[in-house]
């Protein structure tokens, strides 16, 4: 049966949005250089400006942070207060927030509020570990890097797992946000000092590009954005998160309906699927009913399943690397949701038949594309994953899920379900986030 479903439109003016933003230094919105305009993906139109960080800005950023630094990292149990009123400020802060990464990113406002309460918890989780670290295997006295230079592609939630693991081991951050997507980076920053985080402890720094000063360099991004950024601190402590995309491993005993549900979760993200031969023709065919119920538009509509894409680039790369799969002997399906006439939008795709060789199985993908390849051992399904950033598995058998999961390179692994990040999974990570 067709439901029609009523407009359950936010008003868009509970994201406060300012006419102008600037780089975000010492605790306050500071000049900056050449203005950017940041567009609605929704619609195409300005939404505001942001000042560019230019190289006095990183200078300003960094010195301000090194000056912070020496106070901020000897007080594990003041950094622990100041985390917790942190994570306090984003939580009465978030349906503003929500709103705002609808309109700068395009996030669906019912997905941008679970985003912030991740926020929220990521902060708290990385509060209760500050005056607990000696006991986190890392030495009786660890002592911070310093100043930690931040780049991050993505949503609000990865921006805080790079950030907020490193200010609780007392480094402090310059950050370098998503460039397609700078607003969320500056207004968490904002509810920082708000929280009575130090001047200097946090710097944000739209389209910056960072110097060799800083003491560390944490990256998440696409594998080429991480190459690119380990060039801007040579001979220190670098800290790597490729998002080489989601791959998700469906065995011939998975219950389907379960991963279909997963897969259509990670719709928004770089994902491929793996899927067992024997039962690939049922996926696709359960996959396809999936996706053509949903709807697409306004993401500030709460009915909007997926919205648009970030930034004409992103869109535009899509539409290269669909047209390059049926250059290759893809076979493309396009979901039937009609599209809004402006903004950046871009249907639900699958592709099937595809060999590991082609561009879009290789590839960073951007938008709701999604190649599907088969395997015919749980062997071949291992080697084809390659190194991902994410997996998820499925299968009915435990013993099967743990053989794969052992053996695939992936940065996380989930079992029968997908995007589950548990706020206190990254205790041991915050040995990998610059404590050394």
């Amino acid at each position: 049966m067709d439901w029609d479903y009523g407009v359950a439109r936010e008003d868009a003016a509970g994201a406060r949005l300012k006419p102008a933003y600037s780089p975000f230094v010492d605790g306050r919105f500071v000049g900056g250089g050449d203005p950017l305009t940041v567009h609605n993906p929704a619609t195409g139109e300005p939404l505001t400006e942001v000042a560019t960080a230019g190289a006095a800005d990183v200078e300003q950023a960094i010195a301000a942070a090194r000056r912070a630094q020496a106070d901020w990292g000897t007080s594990p149990a003041r950094r622990a207060r100041r985390l917790f009123r942190f994570a306090d400020v984003v939580a009465g802060r978030a349906s503003e927030m929500a709103l705002l990464e609808a309109l700068d990113a395009g996030r669906p406002v019912r997905r941008a509020r679970d985003d912030v309460s991740a926020v929220a918890a990521h902060l708290r989780s990385a509060a209760g570990w500050a005056d607990k670290l000696e006991y986190a295997g890392l030495g009786p006295a660890p002592l911070p890097v310093g100043v930690v230079g931040v780049l991050v592609t993505g949503a609000l939630p990865a921006v805080v797992r790079a950030v907020a693991p490193a200010l609780a081991c007392g480094n402090v951050v310059v950050l370098v946000p998503d460039p397609d997507a700078p607003l969320g980076a500056l207004v968490l920053a904002e509810a920082g000092a708000e929280a009575g985080l130090p001047e200097g402890v946090l710097n944000v720094l739209p389209a910056g590009v960072l110097s060799g000063d800083v003491d560390a360099v944490a990256v998440t991004g696409p594998p080429a954005f991480c190459r690119d950024a380990a060039r801007l601190a040579p001979g220190r402590p670098f800290h790597r998160r490729a998002t080489g995309g989601l791959v998700q491993v469906v065995h011939d005993d998975a219950p389907l309906d379960q991963a279909v549900d997963g897969i259509v979760e990670a719709l928004e993200g770089d994902q491929r699927v793996l899927v067992a031969e024997s039962v690939a023709d049922e996926l696709v065919e359960l996959l396809r009913e999936r996706l053509a119920r949903l709807r697409v538009g306004d993401p500030l509509d709460h009915n909007t399943d997926l919205g648009p894409l970030a930034s004409p680039q992103q869109r535009d790369r899509a539409v290269a690397l669909a047209a390059a799969a049926d250059d290759e002997g893809a076979r493309r399906w396009t979901g039937p949701a009609p599209l809004p006439e402006r903004g950046w939008f871009l249907a639900p795709t699958v592709f099937t038949d595809v060999a590991p060789t082609m561009r879009i199985a290789r590839e960073e993908l951007a938008g709701p594309l999604l190649p599907v390849l088969t395997f015919r051992t749980p062997a071949e399904a291992v080697a084809t994953a390659g190194a991902p950033r994410a997996a998820a598995v499925w299968t009915d058998k435990g013993s099967r899920a743990l053989w794969t999961a052992q053996r695939l390179r992936a940065g996380v692994t989930w079992v029968n379900a997908v995007g589950r990040w548990d706020p206190a999974v990254p205790a041991a990570a915050l040995a990998d986030h610059l404590v050394f």
